[in-house]
């Protein structure tokens, strides 16, 4: 059954939820995944966002979600220049592959120098699933309470991560691991149902073989 906010979309800027609401929030998700602002982005545009960025404000609305403007905001008409002198940004054309046509693949730079490429689409109704974080397939919506970790690729780890968020009476909606190589390093996505505490994220953080983890919050 579809809901209301399916059929009208979201409250907004710009004249599509697609090439806007979404975008912002490719943006925001992205930005959270990264953990800090970012410096420098360089923007992959793909098929219809390839398209029509500049006509429909996708190249405003990836920004303004960079700096953490949410699809709503009155600034993302103004996100190109808010963003001179603290995010230099660069847009490119590019065949991503058989992937949606509403695609983004943000590479970015954060101010620490932390390097991240996530891969995400627009896919309606200003809803989005990121797909790769970092050359790992993933399914995240940005609609739950996330927990993202990258640790050693072995026996027990994933047991003693969820049973950290059992202790804390967190309720794990969706789950998934992948990995590049066995035994190597791998990348878990647990999206719960509630927020997690911070001191939960420290415990996890503590898990051997985790060698990162980081909270997302629904954007």
């Amino acid at each position: 059954m579809r809901g209301v906010f399916d059929i009208v979309g979201p409250v907004m800027i710009g004249p599509s939820s697609s090439h806007t609401a979404g975008a912002a929030r490719l943006g925001r998700m992205a930005l959270s995944i990264l953990g800090e602002p970012p410096a420098e982005a360089v923007i992959e545009l793909h098929g219809s966002f390839a398209q029509t960025y500049r006509g429909h404000g996708t190249d405003k609305a990836l920004v303004a979600g960079l700096l953490g403007l949410a699809a709503d905001d009155e600034r993302l008409r103004d996100a190109l220049n808010m963003a001179a002198g603290r995010l230099q940004v660069t847009f490119v054309t590019r065949d991503l592959g058989d992937v949606h046509p509403n695609t983004a693949a943000l590479n970015l730079t954060g101010v620490s120098g932390r390097k991240l490429r996530v891969v995400g689409a627009s896919v309606g109704g200003g809803n989005i699933v990121i797909t790769e974080i970092d050359g790992y397939a993933v399914e995240l919506t940005g609609e739950y309470y996330t927990l993202i970790t990258v640790h050693r690729d072995k026996p027990g780890v994933i047991a003693l991560v969820t049973h950290v968020l059992a202790q804390e009476g967190v309720n794990i909606a969706f789950m998934r691991v992948s990995r590049q190589e066995r035994g190597a390093q791998a990348l878990m996505i647990l999206e719960a149902d509630q927020p997690i505490p911070e001191h939960a994220l420290a415990a996890v953080r503590h898990v051997p073989a985790v060698q990162t983890a980081l909270l997302v919050p629904p954007v």
